[in-house]
């Protein structure tokens, strides 16, 4: 069969008519292949794009880890900014877009492989595209040196407490102290595994090893800097992804609330814009997860000539903050998970805070929330695309969301 691919869908899939799904193709390209149901087996390019580019990894035909190295910068750019705009128009809305960040390669400081042990020794990486198989990654381009750097001790870590009938799950985040290690999945603990868990953590530098919910060895505080403050967050905390996508957020974020006196962060997390932000204003920070509030506080009664900081452990989805109790703000951050925060946004339209900041990694839940806002008065001023996760299909933005007047 010969088809030509007339758009991507969500998933970084080209889509024929019919539609017929074939990954790894672009919009105009002419492809052939075998056809299997509404997919498209071993598709071989006819008439490439001109978006089309080598990709720079080699480990690209098989890994599953990125869906669009196959595309340029500039083609990923737009299609990007064509998802957010698509989602907006869904709802009828529709913005300025100031220009879009990438994180560079090389830059991914946080990752969850999948490994497991072999016949032959142990094998580290991400899955390939629709498949269990784990693919090596030795010369991956996205993830931090510092992470490839962490293979072996990661290695040791599976060949002491990994088995070859399952699967391991390894959350690994670049901190000033070392590596920070989440390990699900292995074996259960006894004294003589805790040793040796102990000396690998030593021997290869981690800084925390985590095993299926336990601390295991701590050697060095995995701490990270945010703002002036350091935080010290609990294992397999959200953070974000890169260190230059988190300053990109955190600058977006700022043109957005600009001067301000007292400011609501809502799904504040660990701290990641409270702590800056507090530099020049004071912040509430609310979050459902008691113990990053805990690493917030923590880190904030730590740090010098920070305004006032206060917090309050909360479930946003069940009991969002009320009209009257956002009343006193001059200004309020959101930064929800990819369900949005449906409940909360409600509160906020009926709240009449000045501005707010929407941070989101879902366009269409975005789209729905900044729908609420708008339909109770806010105009929406403009969108920034921040593409922390380079080459996926993944997409970010901050969106300032005002009163007029």
């Amino acid at each position: 069969m010969i088809v030509t691919i007339e758009r991507l869908g969500h998933l970084g899939h080209g889509i024929a008519s019919g539609p017929i799904y074939v990954p790894g193709t672009l919009p105009g390209e002419v492809v052939e292949g075998t056809p299997d149901g509404d997919r498209l087996l071993e598709p071989k390019i006819i008439t490439p794009s001109p978006d089309r580019v080598k990709p720079p990894c080699r480990h690209a035909r098989t890994c599953g880890g990125c869906q669009l190295q196959h595309a340029s910068d500039a083609f990923v750019a737009a299609w990007k900014c064509q998802v957010v705009e698509t989602a907006l128009a869904g709802q009828g809305l529709r913005a300025d877009f100031l220009p879009l960040a990438t994180s560079p390669a090389k830059s991914r400081r946080r990752a969850t492989l999948s490994a497991r042990r072999t016949r032959g020794g142990v094998l580290i990486g991400f899955h390939a595209r629709a498949s269990e198989t784990i693919v090596d990654i030795a010369d991956c381009q996205l993830l931090h040196p510092g992470i490839l750097a962490a293979f072996p001790g990661l290695e040791a870590l599976v060949r002491a407490g990994g088995s070859r009938s399952a699967e391991l799950s390894l959350q690994v985040t670049l901190t000033r102290g070392g590596p920070d290690v989440v390990v699900t999945g292995g074996k259960p603990l006894d004294a003589e595994l805790r040793m040796d868990l102990a000396r690998i953590v030593e021997t290869h530098g981690l800084s925390r090893l985590t095993w299926d919910s336990e601390t295991v060895a701590l050697r060095d505080r995995p701490a990270l800097t945010m703002g002036a403050a350091t935080v010290v967050p609990p294992a397999g905390a959200f953070l974000q992804a890169t260190a230059e996508g988190e300053a990109t957020l955190l600058a977006a974020v700022r043109q957005a609330l600009g001067p301000q006196k007292r400011v609501v962060d809502l799904f504040s997390g660990v701290g990641t814009f409270t702590l800056p932000l507090a530099q020049v204003m004071e912040v509430h920070a609310v979050e459902g997860d008691a113990a990053m509030i805990a690493a917030l506080d923590l880190a904030a009664r730590n740090t010098p000539d920070l305004h006032r900081i206060s917090t309050e452990t909360r479930d946003l989805f069940r009991r969002p903050l009320e009209p009257d109790e956002l009343r006193g703000f001059t200004a309020a951050l959101i930064d929800p998970p990819r369900a949005g925060a449906e409940a909360q946004t409600d509160r906020l339209a009926r709240s009449g805070v000045p501005v707010i900041a929407f941070v989101s990694c879902n366009p269409v839940t975005f789209a729905r929330d900044a729908k609420t806002l708008v339909t109770a008065g806010y105009r929406l001023d403009w969108v920034q695309i921040i593409d922390q996760f380079r080459w996926s299909t993944h997409v970010e933005l901050v969106a300032r969301l005002s009163l007029p007047g």
